[in-house]
């Protein structure tokens, strides 16, 4: 993160030229924010700028402020994460027009919940990073790669959707303007959903394509009824505001829970315990106490997890991995071991049964006793134990058999990851279960 001030800094630029086409309006407006960014003097740590995919998405890289890059047309989801979390930020979402098309949803859902981000839109009418194509706000008769013989389609008002939704701040207009600067600052200051709908040129496409010009702009935007300048603003707070209003009013605990470090380990390196079962099978739900269990043992922990769309039939997969140090966590194609509970589970796993190490271990119930592998076999029968566990707690069981047989960790850490959770007397049994059905 950047601590810098702006006094020392000067700018909130660095010194990286742009990658933009000749002619291309997108460095115009990354100028005015960099211009409106030194009249508002916020530090550079303060401030977050999110994209995502497109030409528009690569101007975080060239400011010296914190910066998320995600995926197309996500980018206001992001920042809206961000903006809950820390109010006190200053988040600036850089998007284009095909964002505002990929991410409709997220836009119509920023603006009538009101949070306090600004969205510059850098709209040239076209995806121009990929060949072209038109987008929801390419204007009619438009020649575009995708429309060669003129768009047929009504371009999408960015402003008035927005507007009619509840966004505080709302201005059309474009790259060229000399008051662009001083009016994305008066965005940022304003409380709540801000939207700046810049329009811009695409020299590479959309201009070569329709001969159009600073010119034409001006006229496409009277002809279509586009109105320019401010065209709304309130002074309502922002959706972070009231939401810790809420929360403060009914205390409700915003702090994240603290998994204690209690217990200690005797793991030298990495160790990886993927479970494989059934969905609505409780897989996940076992994954994660085996998890909270190992950091109660002073471990890093990663969960990855993979399950159909159906969530109550088919597969359902958790590998957690486990580390004595903070290193990157990453899972690996061939487990340390192997809790295998079903059929679906073992559909899942064709691939990896064969690559397991002779030294890794496959834990699993009597009907999986003579699957062909190299690695070590180990049977938990909770039957013959005398236990009578539920479907919904048989990932847990085997799971506890294995961390004690492993001895990763204590399995009290585990005992305790439970009683702090819901559910504590049913996941209890069957971590006795499983702990019985060792001998």
């Amino acid at each position: 993160m950047v601590t810098t001030t702006i006094t020392t800094l000067g700018t909130y630029r660095n010194d990286r030229p742009y990658p933009f086409c000749p002619g291309c309006g997108h460095g115009q407006i990354l100028d005015r924010l960099n211009d409106a960014l030194i009249e508002l003097g916020r530090r550079p740590d303060e401030v977050v700028i999110v994209s995502d995919i497109g030409c528009s998405g690569l101007s975080d890289q060239y400011f010296d402020t914190s910066a998320f890059h995600g995926l197309h047309g996500r980018s206001i989801t992001y920042a809206t994460g961000i903006k809950l979390a820390n109010p006190d930020l200053t988040v600036i979402v850089i998007m284009g027009d095909g964002g505002t098309g990929i991410g409709g949803t997220h836009l119509l859902s920023a603006a009538r919940r009101n949070v306090g981000i600004t969205v510059l839109v850098m709209n040239n009418m076209n995806f121009g990073m990929t060949g072209g194509q038109h987008s929801t706000t390419t204007i009619e008769g438009a020649v575009t790669s995708t429309t060669p013989g003129g768009n047929l389609e009504h371009p999408l008002d960015i402003c008035a959707t927005v507007g009619v939704n509840g966004a505080a701040f709302v201005y059309r207009g474009t790259s060229f303007d000399d008051d662009l600067a001083s009016t994305i600052a008066d965005a940022i200051r304003t409380p709540g959903f801000a939207l700046l709908d810049v329009w811009d040129l695409c020299t590479a496409y959309f201009v070569r394509s329709n001969a159009f010009s600073r010119r034409a702009i001006a006229e496409t935007m009277e002809a279509h009824g586009f109105e320019t300048g401010l065209l709304r603003r309130s002074t309502v707070s922002g959706y972070e505001a009231a939401y810790r209003q809420a929360a403060d009013s009914t205390g409700e605990q915003r702090a994240p829970r603290r998994i204690p470090t209690s217990f200690t380990h005797d793991l030298a390196g990495r160790c990886s315990l993927l479970l494989a079962g059934s969905a609505g099978a409780k897989v996940n739900s076992a994954a994660r106490l085996i998890g909270e269990g190992a950091i109660r043992s002073g471990l890093w922990v990663s969960q990855t997890s993979d399950y159909p769309v159906t969530v109550k039939t088919g597969h359902s997969l958790a590998q957690v991995t486990m580390t004595p140090d903070p290193a990157p966590i990453l899972p690996i194609p061939a487990p340390d071991a192997l809790v295998l509970l079903s059929h679906d589970g073992m559909r899942q796993v064709g691939l990896t049964l064969p690559a397991l190490r002779p030294s890794a271990r496959v834990f699993t119930t009597p009907e999986f006793a003579r699957i062909e592998t190299d690695a070590r076999v180990e049977v938990i029968d909770l039957e013959r134990a005398g236990s009578r566990v539920p479907k919904a707690s048989v990932a847990l069981a085997v799971g506890a058999a294995a961390v004690d047989r492993l001895g990763v960790y204590p399995v009290d850490a585990l005992r305790e990851a439970v009683q702090a959770g819901r559910f504590a007397d049913k996941n209890l049994e069957a971590i006795e279960a499983g702990l019985a059905a060792n001998g």
